[in-house]
């Protein structure tokens, strides 16, 4: 079966390889693309604002009008960022130009090591626009509130100068920034599946022609959850193969500080929207028929299992969620024999419901919700989440797994690493500056709402009804990883007893006074009422024994 996911042919059959072998040099490709002349009109494109399909670009525009993308060191800076993300944006931005710059547009594109180069977006700005002696300037509204904040000052100051500004929308997402805020006014609590039913009927996705879910339910997550059965190997995740060393060595001879691993000559994420469809393509044909069963699992035998990998193209905005969520769909009504519906819903789900809330919450909560630190934590993040050296094998594999691909599944993220941070009180500040870094797809309007969210609990609430902490029996429940780790799942106190399993108990008894009212969490506290006090006392010995000595774990 064969999905025809491409706008046309000549989209769908550029093939990674043979557009790199076009351009040897990373540098030297782009080296047309560094001339300013004069321009009427300034439009800054921003680096996850590489959408081919937006309205700028539907036919060329005369060339009073240039269109301007930058590298610079504030976007490098702001955060400790994975090399493959850095890689990631930069390599996209430069083939996002050149193509832009073939079909016809004019365009600025200014590198990290441009003399020129003021490092600062809107001091950039400020000299772009004069060289080209521009009467106005426009640009994308940001998804990241610093850049919105500091394009909206950077435009009032100039406006004052006679400067015509104008913000035009990205086009990308279903939702408008005021939406999800607009339809929970005043109502005290978020919660998705409301958010998400209505999405469903609002855009028709997964909805019969009467008006019902398809398959009767609107959420199948309780399918979801699946172990993936012993010795099962998913099939390997589809990879592109790109040589980035000419870029690799420009942020490094820079000065980028930089985490994690790449191997330079087998670059592997989708960066060009033909890479993009291509992995869509592959997704559909070979992930999706089991990504609703197993995208719960862990395992060590697969760093992708299921999952799309479409993240970093969506948020950079090659691709847009709506052709995602069309072609999922399309697939579960051509294959149903091959796809069912829980397989459909469980990925739409992430999409249309989830990443849309997402964002939502983001823009209804900030600036506010980046202080928020509903427990109060204040421990510093252990220097092994560099590292993955430490002796817990679920903690160790994920964060080992993050540093060679710059990515880690859902699963991975909420009840492996930000399940240890909760338990252990890490300061939200310490963690979000982790996700945010290490991630390839992470950018503030998703992984700060995750993060403080629904994984540590910080914003008391708004994303999730409660916080999402476990011992080590779900993660054996979900996962092989126990299996020959140094800490026994099945002991609960002193030194060999798995360290999630005393920090389980310890996290409820010190956040009781925040916690024991919460309707979801009424299990624990009598379950903890009911043991014996020298357990309790054991079990909380135990864990200030395994937070005294974090870093040894």
């Amino acid at each position: 079966m064969k999905f025809v996911i491409a706008r046309n042919a000549a989209e769908a059959s550029v093939h990674p390889k043979s557009h790199w072998n076009m351009h040897k040099d990373w540098n030297d490709s782009i080296s047309e693309l560094r001339d300013l002349r004069p321009a009427e009109e300034v439009r800054l494109i921003l680096g996850d604002q590489l959408h081919s399909q937006h309205s700028w670009f539907v036919e060329p525009v005369p060339h009073e009008v240039v269109y301007v993308l930058m590298e610079m060191r504030q976007e490098t800076d702001y955060a400790p960022h994975h090399i493959q993300k850095v890689v990631a944006f930069f390599g996209a931005m430069r083939l996002f130009a050149q193509q832009r710059a073939g079909s016809g547009f004019r365009v600025f594109y200014l590198t990290l090591d441009d003399a020129r180069n003021r490092q600062s977006l809107t001091e950039n700005l400020d000299w772009i626009r004069s060289e080209v002696n521009a009467t106005k300037v426009s640009w994308q509204m940001p998804d990241e509130y610093r850049l919105d904040q500091q394009l909206t000052e950077w435009s009032a100051r100039n406006r004052t100068e006679g400067l015509e500004v104008e913000a035009f929308d990205s086009e990308h997402f279903y939702t408008t920034r005021s939406e999800l805020a607009l339809f929970f006014e005043g109502k005290k609590t978020y919660r998705l599946e409301n958010f998400y039913r209505a999405m469903r009927k609002k855009h028709e996705v997964l909805m019969t022609s009467t008006g019902e879910p398809e398959g009767g339910s609107w959420n199948y997550d309780a399918s979801n959850r699946q172990k993936l059965p012993k010795d099962h190997m998913p099939p390997l995740p589809l990879t592109l193969d790109r040589n980035v060393e000419g870029l690799v060595h420009m942020i490094e001879a820079a000065g980028v500080k930089t985490t994690g691993r790449l191997d330079s000559k087998r670059f592997g994420w989708p960066i060009t929207r033909a890479d993009g469809l291509q992995v869509l393509a592959y997704f559909i044909e070979t992930l999706l028929p089991h990504f609703g069963d197993f995208q719960d699992a862990l395992t060590t035998n697969s760093w992708s299992v299921y999952h799309s990998r479409l993240s970093f193209a969506m948020n950079a905005k090659l691709l847009s969620p709506s052709e995602v969520v069309d072609a999922v769909e399309q697939a579960f009504h051509d294959g149903s024999d091959r796809i069912d519906v829980s397989q459909a819903e469980g990925f739409i789900r992430q999409i249309l419901g989830w990443r849309e809330y997402m964002r939502g919450v983001y823009w209804a909560h900030m600036p506010n919700y980046e202080t928020l630190n509903f427990f109060g934590h204040k421990r510093k993040l252990p220097d092994w989440f560099w590292t993955g050296k430490t002796n817990m094998a679920c903690v160790s594999h994920a964060i080992e797994q993050t540093m060679e691909h710059a990515y880690a599944h859902h699963i991975q993220r909420l009840m492996v690493t930000g399940n240890f941070a909760l338990l252990a009180g890490i300061h939200p500040d310490e963690l979000d500056a982790w996700y945010l870094g290490v991630y390839i797809d992470a950018l503030q309007w998703v992984e700060i709402t995750n993060t403080r969210g629904m994984s540590q609990f910080a914003d008391g609430g708004i994303v999730g009804s409660k916080p999402y902490v476990s011992s080590a029996q779900y993660l054996k429940k979900m996962g092989h990883y126990c299996k020959g780790c140094q800490y026994d799942p099945n002991e609960k106190v002193g030194e060999k007893a798995c360290p999630f399993n005393a920090l389980y108990w310890d996290f409820y008894d010190r956040h009781r006074d925040k916690l024991e009212r919460n309707p979801r969490i009424g299990m624990a506290y009598r379950t903890w009422d009911r043991m014996d006090p020298e357990k309790q006392r054991a079990l909380l010995e135990t864990a200030a024994m395994n937070l005294n000595r974090i870093e040894e774990l």
